[in-house]
């Protein structure tokens, strides 16, 4: 099967990437296409939507924090059983961080690497042939990224249609899409994000509404005919992260939800069993396991529960003397001694490490971030560096007197000093991780 590949980007975020990639997604899949879909950067709760509204696994393409061999990896597993592959792009086309070129984490990058074909979603609810100095710009940006049309949001009349696509065709740009401003499928957010895909009860509704949508207002043929076919270098299989175990236990449930896919892809192709287990049912992690994983998630909207998980509790402590338990983020969070959630509430949490954290006291943390391993961990050997991001609002109202687990530098190599902590078999951090360094 060979397949063909596009990117849907914008001049920013807001613009409406995610509910028109999910609504051709949809569309796409009608018509009887093979579709997956891929996300541009690190983010868990976008490729949850695409896998809803194609039916297979979504997964993400991070230029900064993989390296090539991973994303030519991931790329080629995906066209072994897909048509055509559809990247959701991240913030603007270009944003990134200054780097060397290909390795900024913008999707412009993917567009480049991969030879696709970019869409670019315009919100034009606030202008009209000013759109056009927009698209003339973004053409000329960059000679190795094509903008291979146009999709127009929020439009607000057939005469604002008209004088947008108008005023771009002046260009030789295609308008292949003008959706009217349309309320009802909006998603809904929260402080990490959309809502998450699990969480709507109404979810196929939606994604339904956002396919008619699509086949309404959105040139389908036109987009199909514009993807290009992918290129990419021979690649090994995928491996990102070598497994913590040989049967790793898994939280999963609504208070741990972020695990990366090509994570979990990668730990299965090297032979390694993944055992779930939820939390919030008050369910310990397996005892025939040999390692246990708590990811992020949103422990902070169920402190209480986990607070009365007496079973869970006690398994992983009892787990954790013999064996190892990581915590990401979320996961981090549970294994102190406490969250102070929104209410400033205490909720006590499993005591395994000795910080304490606040969802009060809310700050945001945002960004990429280089880790060295201080000790040996479920993220890899000591001194190994590892790749990855941090997005949180939560924050350390007692670091505690554990010995920190990392050394954390920013996108460009800027110290910004230690962090998590590690006692006897448990570790944990704020850090997501994506991919090690020392694959390049």
């Amino acid at each position: 099967m060979t397949a063909r590949g596009l990117i849907i980007a914008a001049p920013n975020s807001g613009a409406g990437k995610t509910t028109i990639t999910l609504g051709l997604l949809a569309a796409l899949k009608r018509k009887g296409i093979a579709v997956k879909a891929a996300k541009a950067g690190p983010d868990y709760i976008d490729p949850a939507f695409h896998a809803a509204a194609t039916g297979t696994q979504g997964f993400n393409l991070d230029t900064w924090a993989m390296p090539p061999s991973l994303l030519d990896a991931l790329v080629a597993e995906s066209v072994r059983d897909c048509q055509l592959l559809v990247i959701e792009g991240v913030m603007g086309l270009f944003d990134g961080v200054p780097g060397p070129s290909g390795r900024t984490g913008a999707a412009a990058d993917l567009a480049a690497r991969f030879a696709l074909p970019v869409f670019l979603v315009l919100d034009v609810g606030a202008q009209a042939q000013s759109a056009a100095a927009v698209v003339r710009g973004f053409s000329a940006h960059d000679p190795n990224v094509i903008i291979a049309g146009v999709i127009l949001n929020r439009v607000g009349s057939e005469r604002h249609r008209s004088l947008v696509t108008d005023a771009i065709a002046q260009l030789g740009v295609r308008v292949i899409g003008a959706l009217p401003r349309e309320e009802r499928i909006v998603l809904p957010e929260r402080h990490l994000g959309l809502v998450q895909a699990s969480e709507h009860g109404d979810l196929r509704a939606r994604i339904e509404r956002l396919a008619d949508m699509a086949q309404r207002h959105i040139d389908l043929d036109a987009v199909i005919a514009s993807a290009r076919p992918l290129e990419f270098a021979a690649s090994g299989p995928i491996s990102a992260l070598p497994p913590p175990g040989q049967r790793i236990a898994l939280a999963t449930d609504a208070a741990f939800t972020f695990v990366y896919p090509h994570l979990l892809a990668s730990w299965r192709k090297t032979g390694a069993e993944i055992a779930v287990f939820s939390p919030l049912a008050d369910e310990p992690p397996p005892e025939t396991c040999d390692v246990c994983w708590l990811p992020g998630g949103y422990p902070e909207l169920h402190a209480g529960t986990l607070a009365a998980a007496r079973k869970f509790q006690a398994g992983l402590a009892r787990f954790a003397q013999t064996r190892p338990v990581h915590g990401e983020c979320g996961g981090y969070m549970v294994l102190g001694e406490g969250i102070e959630d929104a209410d400033g509430v205490r909720q006590a949490m499993t005591g395994l490490l000795g910080h304490s954290t606040s969802f009060a006291k809310r700050k945001l943390h945002l960004g990429y971030r280089e880790a060295r391993l201080r000790a040996d961990s479920s993220i890899g050997p000591a001194d190994a560096i590892v790749r990855g991001h941090e997005f949180h609002y939560a924050t350390l109202m007692d670091a505690g007197s554990d010995e920190p687990l990392v050394e954390l530098a920013d996108a460009q190599g800027r110290s910004v000093g230690t962090a998590g902590g590690r006692r006897g078999l448990v570790t944990g951090t704020f850090f997501h991780a994506i991919a090690r360094k020392e694959m390049e």
